[in-house]
């Protein structure tokens, strides 16, 4: 039966994805305040379970959790997406352009994730 069991994350060499990146700094976070998970799951307005679920990479959370999230650690979804991207090597070299018409996106969040979706 222990052969049919699926390791949490790949053990392969590729890129780390968003969520488990994003779990990463989120208990890095917390851990740097002194908190368990109860206490910042409460400021947060999440359960603990649910926390711990983000931490391991287990959940893709909508925007409105993570901004919740990262606002009981004292920091915003903005700085928050920064960071993960950063962690996972996206750099912004060049102005992002916009479709003809369209505005460009603005905001280290835009700058950030955007390269992501591309």
């Amino acid at each position: 039966m222990a052969e049919n069991v699926r390791p949490l994350r790949p053990v392969r060499d590729e890129e780390p994805l968003w969520r488990h990146v994003l779990g990463d700094r989120l208990r890095e976070l917390r851990r740097e305040r002194g908190e368990i998970l109860t206490e910042t799951a409460a400021r947060a307005g999440v359960s603990p379970q649910y926390l711990s679920e983000m931490e391991r990479g287990l959940k893709e959370p909508s925007s409105e959790m993570i901004a919740a999230v990262a606002g009981a650690l004292d920091t915003s979804l903005g700085e928050l997406a920064l960071s993960v991207a950063e962690t996972l090597g996206v750099t912004a070299t060049a102005p992002i352009s916009a479709p003809a018409g369209a505005t460009a996106p603005a905001g280290p969040t835009c700058m950030a994730s955007y390269p992501l979706a591309a």
